[in-house]
């Protein structure tokens, strides 16, 4: 099999959309910042028996290291020792922390800098996920008859199911002062999605999922992202409920009950975070969920191509980096999510790697990108 070396040295760092190359089925980066293709599709290497039997798009792989120039991407790679050793010693010449000061900085100006890029971007920049169906169905579970949907995961019949959310709100609102007539309380299915930026995930998953039960919550770290999610036109509050939120203050409420939500969804937004606030911030949003429920999870892999082209005077801590535009990005391993959902109390149902080879063929380049996708569930 064709295992070139890393390639980060031939691509340019940029910070802006007009410099981003345009590559079929794959991501396009600004400065590490994903803008996922609409075309995008996964094939995950250490899958088990049940993830191969998901409808995939990705089943592109290169057995013939001659033939590496004749698409614009390569599914399943799977990285030689020379590879793996190249990109850690990279990692390392460039792993000398900023000052304190200065990592303070970026901390708390944080959401000063997703509202400036967001004011920038506006919503030109992302564009909608609609691979999420075939890698997460139980965003619209009527829309795969492969998926077993679970909209009662409790064990009890709807009936008693709804008695128990209703005391259940009931006994949150005692101890909270409000009523039971929150954001989508009368909803069958509730999902929410942290750090939705403008939309890109909400607005497929309403276009996609025409369950009547369903009601959709969405927020995120940026104000201004959140008014561009409620000026979009398809915006509607009869399915949809949009709020500035801090993950990483577990102390700030949220407008809906704990044991209320099916799904919650992070897209390369757990990454955002400092690692000393990981853990607080999911086991919090753990307690969201109602038994059976699941968290879905995609992010930056250890070592994508991302992490590899940054420069010395960018690392925050230990592969954990600022972008030139002050927003912050973390790279993880399979092992470190896995202990974050497990102390939150979450079962594993899924923790898989994609590694990807991306070409630029005009070029002659070859770029690898390193993801995470990981699902676990709230026992019952």
């Amino acid at each position: 099999m064709f295992q070139p070396l890393i390639s980060f040295p031939l691509v340019p760092e940029c910070v802006t959309p007009f410099c981003v190359r345009s590559i079929m089925a794959a991501p396009r980066t600004v400065d590490g910042v994903e803008a996922e293709n609409t075309e995008i599709s996964l094939t995950l290497s250490n899958s088990s028996p049940e993830d191969s039997k998901r409808p995939q798009f990705g089943t592109r792989f290169l057995t013939d290291p001659r033939q590496v120039f004749q698409h614009n991407a390569w599914d399943n790679v799977e990285w030689t020792d020379e590879q793996e050793e190249a990109a850690k010693k990279k990692v390392s010449e460039n792993n000398q922390p900023l000052p304190l000061e200065k990592q303070e900085e970026y901390n708390s100006r944080a959401s000063e800098y997703w509202n400036e890029f967001y004011t920038i971007h506006e919503n030109r920049f992302f564009k909608d996920r609609h691979w999420l169906f075939t890698e997460f169905p139980e965003l619209a579970p009527q829309r795969n008859p492969n998926h077993e949907s679970q909209p009662n995961n409790s064990g009890m019949d709807s009936s008693h199911q709804d008695g128990f959310e209703q005391k259940q709100c009931r006994d949150f609102a005692a101890l909270s002062g409000d009523n039971c007539d929150f954001p989508g309380s009368s909803a069958t299915y509730r999902i929410l999605e942290v750090g939705c930026g403008v939309g890109n995930t909400v607005f497929p998953i309403l276009k996609t999922n025409n369950d009547p039960g369903l009601f959709v919550y969405c927020c995120d770290f940026s104000s201004t992202a959140v008014e561009l999610v409620k000026t979009n036109p398809e915006y509607d509050l009869n399915r949809c409920f949009a709020f500035v939120h801090d993950l990483s203050n577990v102390e700030a409420s949220f407008p809906i009950p704990d044991g209320s939500l099916d799904v919650i969804v992070l897209i390369f937004v757990l990454s955002a975070l400092h690692p000393d606030q990981m853990q607080a911030s999911i086991s919090r949003l753990a307690s969201l969920l109602k038994p059976g429920g699941v968290m879905l999870l995609r992010d930056y892999g250890r070592y994508d191509m991302a992490q590899l082209r940054f420069k010395k005077g960018r690392c925050l801590s230990e592969n954990f980096y600022v972008r030139g535009d002050g927003t912050r990005v973390y790279f993880f391993t399979q092992d470190e999510l896995h202990e974050l959902f497990a102390e939150a109390g979450l079962e594993k149902v899924q923790n898989l790697v994609d590694r990807r080879l991306q070409v630029n063929r005009g070029k002659q380049l070859t770029m690898y990108r390193v993801w995470i996708q990981c699902k676990y569930r709230k026992p019952c």
